[in-house]
């Protein structure tokens, strides 16, 4: 009997149920709201309007030297989910990691007659590889961003607001950014093979020709990277035509940065191989964080119907 009550009761209960959603869906559609926007008198901080935002970047995760640049991003948007601009900044602080200061420190040693560690005329493959590697002034030949340039494209997905404690609320939305970024490097110079440079070049120590060191510092040579640059950023608005933004950047190129000869050569690969070249330099995924002050123009702010 309960067997028989429940095959029945079943299939009326979901019948019911679905002829009550439905009558919901059909007067939603044909009800007073039907065709009206989800949002009344949005405020939209970016349709039509220029954005120049001053801005400070920090570089992250770096092996030899940290990088501190200035710049600014432009961005016109054409909407309020789509932008056109550009971004730059110039590298203004550069600061070695620890890494790089006990590097320098260990160095220092080998141009220390008082050290056993003194570089002399007696070679060795150990100090030839040292000397085709580091000069007296190892920070001198590591890598360093001298300038960045991107155009990009920014897509604005995500809208709404944020709020502290119950009483201070923020417009926030959140974007996405994407393009080619042109980036000026300064590092390690060709040497070795066919540039008719000693990578190992050494110069004299006093009266005796056979005590020589490391020529004090390696040369370095400024050069062009063309590299993929993407990332996501956050907008505060705290007026109707300032803002703060929080991005974080990625840029992929490859560079020797810390100026030395890691890859083999010649026959089977053999290392070193004795010159610095482009075959030198490896991939990396830059990181930065960059935090901005934005202004919007014109200052007036427009609002959907």
């Amino acid at each position: 009997m309960m067997r028989r009550i429940l095959t029945v009761a079943l299939p009326t209960a979901a019948l019911l149920g679905f002829s009550s959603q439905a009558s919901a869906q059909e007067n939603q559609l044909t009800g007073p709201l039907a065709g009206a926007p989800a949002v009344r008198g949005l405020r939209l901080h970016r349709k039509q309007r220029f954005e120049i935002a001053p801005a400070v970047s920090f570089t992250l995760l770096d092996e030899y030297q940290r990088h501190i640049l200035l710049g600014a991003r432009l961005t016109y948007n054409v909407t309020d989910w789509l932008g056109l601009g550009a971004w730059g900044a110039f590298g203004a602080v550069k600061q070695t990691t620890g890494l790089s200061d006990r590097i320098q420190d260990a160095n220092d040693q080998r141009f220390n007659p008082r050290s056993p560690n003194f570089t002399t005329g007696q070679e060795s493959t150990g100090r030839t590889l040292v000397r085709a590697n580091i000069g007296k002034d190892f920070k001198q030949q590591l890598a360093t961003i001298n300038w960045i340039f991107s155009p990009q494209i920014t897509a604005v997905p995500f809208r709404g607001k944020l709020s502290l404690f119950q009483k201070i609320f923020v417009d926030t939305d959140a974007y996405f950014f994407a393009g080619p970024a042109f980036v000026n490097l300064r590092e390690r110079a060709d040497c070795g093979g066919s540039s008719g440079v000693d990578c190992a070049a050494r110069e004299g120590s006093g009266p005796d020709p056979g005590n020589v060191r490391p020529a004090a510092t390696k040369a370095t040579a400024s050069r062009m990277a063309i590299a993929p640059t993407f990332g996501l950023g956050l907008s505060f608005y705290t007026g109707q035509w300032t803002s703060f933004g929080l991005e974080w950047r990625a840029l992929m190129y490859s560079a020797n940065t810390g100026g030395f000869d890691i890859a083999g050569g010649g026959e089977g690969g053999r290392f070193p191989d004795g010159k610095v070249d482009k075959s030198d330099r490896e991939f990396k995924f830059n990181q930065m964080i960059t935090v901005s002050f934005g202004m919007q123009f014109p200052r007036t702010i427009k609002q959907s119907d």
